[in-house]
């Protein structure tokens, strides 16, 4: 929304404030999908006020997507140089690694929300710096900057859209051992000699891959069994060999103990094995929790720290009279940013249609609801290779209760890829539903393969008959041509 980034101390309240400011909808969490439910209200006639206790923009824009992505892409580019004769040779050193920060500086503003600022006010949405709390039916309580507490009123609905935090464990030393979250992953301002990564989701598996290669030497801890679990097991295979090649020391099955900080900095990490990593710093990455323990949940009937479960209209649905709504992570319907996004476009607008009266569109896939969240969720790894992904993995299929089939190719072995980069390794899957013949999920996994998922989530989000996928004639040579590969592997 608007610029990424611009400042804290920056921003101001509306010409509708003050004790008891009245408001027709009032949004908690000045993030991605704050500001897309608000606008989409706001669109639909309603008069609207943000508040937000940090940065606009959100986890997003200055901590998570932007920055993450700011940090990967150099490592990116030069390992697609790399692929290819005649350019590999030209390829002579490391990223620059003091050229890559001051470029992810740039994509996260430099932790100023200006831009953010602007573009509220001039979609006449009014901001109200402050950390909010819900107070009651249709109240808010905003702590403001300066000391003072203001109450915002809402005359038809209050949206929470507060996100969620890192969720740590409870390791003893953990607490005043100074460990890196996600947070401080994207936006520190020197590379680790040795930086120790406990986890084995996509934080964990792009932190690693964005600080190796800028020259941290990287041991990933992982406690389960395989890489990047949600995924297609294929998909964690190929991205564990990637990591590995790259020089990263890939450890499965294994559990961390205690924790500690020494003197000198040095961070002690026991495992369960009875060995002792040392480390510069050490990145936990373990999960999430939803940022809620201090919402005033507790006022309206719901437990402080809890998830807010939703319709799929956005309405919180253990909150009587229908007036609370919650949207994004802080839902756990889908913990993404685009997702999030979503959610506040569908829902921001049935908040507006509510309150004019006008009649909601509820099938599935209508403007009313979020049906996406359920069977479409489209997901991107950027790690090397990259994992792009879509729907329903197959074992999530035959959980479901479809009767399925998995169509598997080597993406290696199409034209395209093989053009793309000397000894190209990934692999395609689609999940076809045998009683419809449509697509319920598709993953990708290789090299630069991030821009084939729209496609696929509109294969799947469309029902797109097999039969008219057919005619869907891809571009020789292309890496998209995996979609005919695909399909003749079907028909036999």
């Amino acid at each position: 929304m608007g610029a990424t980034g611009a400042t804290g101390a920056t921003g101001a309240v509306g010409a509708v404030g003050g004790e008891d400011g009245g408001y027709d909808l009032v949004v908690i969490g000045g993030g991605p999908t704050g500001e897309n439910l608000a606008d989409r209200a706001h669109a639909g006639g309603l008069s609207v006020a943000l508040v937000e206790g940090e940065l606009v923009g959100g986890e997003c824009s200055y901590w998570a997507c932007m920055p993450s992505k700011a940090l990967l892409r150099p490592g990116a580019a030069l390992a697609g140089a790399r692929r290819v004769a005649g350019s590999r040779e030209a390829v002579t050193g490391a990223p620059d690694a003091d050229a890559v920060l001051a470029r992810r500086d740039s994509f996260a503003s430099h932790w100023h929300d200006d831009g953010q600022v602007d573009w509220l006010a001039s979609a006449g949405i009014d901001l109200v710096r402050g950390h909010g709390r819900l107070d009651g039916e249709r109240r808010v309580t905003v702590d403001t900057p300066g000391g003072g507490r203001r109450t915002l009123t809402a005359r038809h609905a209050v949206a929470v859209c507060t996100g969620t935090r890192a969720a740590l464990p409870d390791l003893p030393g953990l607490a005043d051992a100074r460990v890196w979250t996600s947070r401080e992953a994207t936006s520190a301002k020197s590379v680790p000699r040795r930086l120790a990564v406990v986890g084995g989701g996509v934080v964990a598996v792009e932190m690693a891959t964005a600080w190796r290669a800028l020259g941290s030497e990287v041991t990933l801890l992982v406690r389960g069994g395989r890489l990047l679990e949600r995924t297609e097991e294929f998909a964690g295979q190929l991205v564990s060999d990637g990591l590995r090649a790259a020089g990263v020391d890939v450890r499965l099955g294994v559990s961390v103990t205690a924790v500690r900080r020494e003197a000198d900095g040095t961070v002690l990490l026991d495992l369960a094995d009875g060995t002792r990593l040392p480390a510069d710093e050490a990145l936990f990455a373990t999960g999430r929790r939803p940022a809620t323990a201090d919402l005033g949940l507790e006022t309206v009937g719901l437990e402080p720290g809890s998830w807010i479960d939703t319709d799929d209209t956005g309405r919180a649905t253990a909150v009587p009279g229908g007036w609370l709504y919650a949207a994004g992570d802080v839902n756990h319907r889908a913990l993404l940013t685009h997702q999030g996004k979503y959610q506040g476009r569908v829902f921001g607008a049935a908040v507006a249609d509510r309150a004019a009266g006008r009649p909601l569109d509820l099938a599935p896939w209508g403007r009313s609801v979020a049906t996406a969240d359920h069977a479409a969720v489209p997901q991107v790894v950027f790690a090397d290779p990259e994992v792009a992904a879509v729907g329903r993995t197959l074992r999530e299929a035959e959980d479901a209760g479809l009767r399925v089939r998995a169509v598997d190719y080597e993406l290696g072995d199409v034209s395209g890829a093989a053009l793309h980069a000397d000894g190209y390794r990934g692999r395609a899957r689609a999940v076809v539903d045998l009683d419809r013949e449509v697509l319920v999920g598709v993953t990708f996994v290789g090299p630069d393969v991030a821009e084939l998922l729209h496609a696929a989530t509109v294969a799947v989000v469309g029902e797109v008959p097999l039969d008219r996928l057919w005619h869907a004639v891809p571009a020789y040579p292309t890496v998209s041509e995996v979609w005919l590969r695909l399909l003749e592997t079907y028909r036999g």
